[in-house]
C-alpha cells in the first residue's frame, strides 16, 4: 500500500498529492467529508454555473497556472469579459479608477474624475507622493499603513472593503507585511507607493487591449481544477469520510488514529488542513507546535448566489461587481456580477449575481437562518442596482472558519512554526492560512512541502500500516 499520509483533501491535499505522484512516491490522502476539494465548489443549475467558493485563479502568482498547465487544462481559462470595479459610496455606486492597484492611483485623470473618493480625499491621496516615509519598526496593519500613507478616508474606501475585503478581515489586524509586502517593497525603494507603482508600470507598460486581465477563470468553474486533479491521482489513494483525530510520534514514522478506530503507521505525513485543525492533529506531536497553529485566527463567511431575469435588472452591470464599505451600513460586504466576468455562467437573457456577507465586519452572519440573510441581501442588490422583481434561483453557501487571517505579528508565528519543524522529520504542515492564502499561494506552497518529503524521506522502503 501507500507510505506518505496526507491528512486534508482541500486544494492544498490534492496539490500535495499530485506533487508526490508526479515523483512516484507513494501516498494515501484522507479527507474527513464527502467530497474532496474544500472551499473549492461548483453547482451547475439551470444553467447557472455557480462557484460557492474561490471563482478565479491570480494572474500575477504563477503556481496554480502551472499547474493547470500540467494538467493539461491550461488552453481553457479565459479572462475576463469585465474588468470595472465600483465601490458604494453615499448609498450609490462609484467606478474606481481602471488605471489603478487596488484603488491607488497609477494615472492621474482616471483618479480626478471618479466619484468615489471626495475632492479632500484625493488630495490627501495624491499628496502620497511627497510625504515622507516613515515606516514603523515592525510589523504594521493595513490599517495602519493605509491611513499613514493616504489617510483615513482610503482606509474606509480602500483599506476595508478592498485590500482586508478580500481577506474577510479587520484592517486594523491584517499583517500588511503577510498579506501586501509589495507595497511595502515599494514604500521602501521609492519613498512612494504612487511613485513605485508609476516607474514600474513605465517599466513593463500595459496592453489594455490584449484583452489581459489580472484574473482567469475554467469555464465550467473552479472545481474543473479539482476534478482534474482527483483525475490524475493514483486510484485507491483518496480515502473520503476518512477523519483523523490526532498523529503521533512512532518507531516507524507516525501514527494516525482514526474516529473510526482504524490505526495507520506512516513514515512520513504532510497536514493539509487549516491552522486550527492542524492544531489538534498535531497536539499529540508538539503541544507548543499545536499552540503556534492555534493562534493563526479564521473568519467565516457566507456567499449568496442569485439568478434573475436580466430585464429585472435596471443596472448596466457592465464590471465585475462592487465591494461595500462597512461605513455605508449594507448587510452584504460585496458582490460580483458572475455573468458579466465571465461567460457562459447564466442562460441566455439570464444574470448570475453572487453576494458576499460576514466576515470580520459580522462574525454572527454564519449562523443567522438562510431566509434572513437572503432577504437583507435582496433587499440591498435591489437598492444599488434598481431590481424589479425576485430572483428566480438562490443558493446559499456558509463557510464557517474558512478564511485564515494573517494578522499583525504572523511572520513571527511562522518563524517560530518553522524552527519546531525540522525536530519533526517527516512531518510537513501546508494550507491557506500558514505561508500565504488563496489557491496559488496553497498550491506552491503544498508542492513545495511534498517535494521536501519526497527528497528527504525513504518513503519507498515502507508501507502504509494499517491496524484494527
Amino acid at each position: 500500500m501507500s507510505s506518505v499520509a496526507i491528512i486534508g483533501g482541500g486544494i492544498s491535499g490534492l496539490a500535495a498529492a499530485f506533487e508526490l505522484a508526479s515523483r512516484s512516491v507513494p501516498f494515501v490522502l484522507f479527507e474527513r467529508g464527502p467530497r474532496c476539494g474544500g472551499v473549492i465548489r461548483t453547482e451547475t443549475i439551470d444553467g447557472y454555473i455557480i462557484d460557492a467558493g474561490p471563482d478565479a485563479l491570480l494572474t500575477q502568482k504563477p503556481a496554480a497556472l502551472a499547474l493547470c498547465r500540467e494538467l493539461g487544462i491550461s488552453d481553457r481559462l479565459a479572462s475576463q469579459h469585465a474588468r470595472h470595479t465600483f465601490v458604494v459610496r453615499d448609498g450609490r455606486l462609484q467606478r474606481l479608477p481602471e488605471a489603478s492597484v487596488f484603488g491607488i492611483p497609477q494615472q492621474w485623470a482616471p483618479f480626478v474624475t471618479t466619484r468615489a473618493f471626495s475632492l479632500a480625499g484625493k488630495l490627501r491621496m495624491a499628496a502620497e507622493c511627497v510625504i515622507p516615509s516613515h515606516p514603523p519598526a515592525g510589523d504594521e496593519s493595513i490599517a495602519s499603513f493605509i491611513g499613514r500613507r493616504f489617510g483615513r478616508e482610503a482606509v474606509d474606501y480602500l483599506a476595508e472593503p478592498l485590500l482586508a475585503g478580500i481577506h474577510g478581515g479587520d484592517p486594523a489586524k491584517l499583517s500588511m507585511r503577510s498579506a501586501f509586502p509589495r507595497f511595502l517593497e515599494l514604500e521602501a525603494k521609492s519613498g512612494s507607493v504612487i511613485r513605485g507603482l508609476r516607474c514600474q508600470s513605465a517599466l513593463t507598460p500595459q496592453t489594455p487591449r490584449s484583452g489581459q486581465t489580472p484574473f482567469v477563470a475554467l469555464p465550467g468553474g473552479m472545481a474543473e481544477l479539482t476534478e482534474t486533479l482527483l483525475q490524475k491521482l493514483p486510484a485507491g489513494s483518496i480515502r473520503t469520510e476518512a477523519v483523523v483525530d490526532d498523529v503521533s510520534p512512532s518507531p516507524d514514522g507516525y501514527l494516525l488514529r482514526m474516529t473510526d478506530g482504524t490505526r495507520v503507521i506512516a513514515p512520513a505525513v504532510i497536514v493539509a488542513t487549516p491552522p486550527r485543525v492542524t492544531s489538534t492533529i498535531v497536539r499529540g506531536i508538539d503541544d507548543r507546535l499545536s499552540a503556534l497553529c492555534a493562534q493563526i485566527p479564521s473568519t467565516s463567511a457566507v456567499t449568496v448566489a442569485l439568478g434573475y431575469a436580466r430585464t429585472a435588472i435596471r443596472h448596466s452591470l457592465n464590471g465585475t461587481g462592487f465591494v461595500a464599505p462597512r461605513c455605508e451600513t449594507l448587510s452584504i460586504r460585496a458582490a460580483s456580477w458572475v455573468s458579466s466576468k465571465w461567460g457562459g455562467r447564466a442562460p441566455a437573457d439570464r444574470a448570475l449575481l453572487r453576494a458576499y456577507v460576514g466576515g470580520a465586519s459580522d462574525p454572527t452572519a454564519i449562523d443567522r437562518p438562510d431566509a434572513e440573510i437572503v432577504g437583507q441581501t435582496i433587499h440591498d442588490l435591489r437598492k444599488l442596482l434598481n431590481i424589479h422583481g425576485d430572483p428566480e434561483l438562490v443558493r446559499v453557501y456558509r463557510w464557517r472558519d474558512a478564511t485564515p487571517q494573517l494578522v499583525v505579528g504572523h511572520q513571527a508565528t511562522m518563524a517560530e512554526i518553522e524552527r519546531r519543524l525540522p525536530a519533526h522529520p517527516g512531518l510537513a504542515i501546508t494550507a491557506s492560512g500558514f505561508r500565504g492564502t488563496g489557491i496559488a499561494d496553497a498550491v506552491s506552497d503544498a508542492r513545495r512541502q511534498a517535494a521536501a518529503i519526497a527528497a528527504n524521506v525513504d518513503v519507498k522502503a515502507y508501507n502504509l500500516a494499517l491496524t484494527t
